[in-house]
């Protein structure tokens, strides 16, 4: 395993566990998925790269595009939540209530 592929599956699973344990504020939920798909995005890009195939050269920007959308639709949600429910905190939103 080489050192770039032991950071970078290192990143995602920082990302993942922040994700995972870190379920206070809907903010530093949207801030842990965008360091997943960040790392995502960095392996891919140099999957690409190192293999230099063309068939997924745009495999990357696509990953980008989704996770830009991701990004302001998670930013949406939060200040939609926010104004609703007054704060950002996870224990708040309540499915069952809505």
């Amino acid at each position: 395993m080489t050192h770039i592929l032991f950071t970078i599956s290192t990143a995602f699973m920082l990302g993942l566990s922040g994700l995972t344990f870190n379920r206070t504020h809907l903010l530093s939920a949207l801030l842990c998925l965008e360091a997943m798909m960040l790392s995502l995005f960095i392996a891919l890009a140099m999957w690409c790269s190192q293999n230099e195939t063309m068939m997924f050269s745009s495999a990357p920007l696509l990953l980008l595009a989704l996770s830009a959308c991701e990004a302001g639709l998670g930013l949406s949600l939060l200040v939609a939540t926010s104004r609703t429910h007054g704060s950002d905190h996870l224990k708040n939103l309540n499915l069952l209530q809505c």
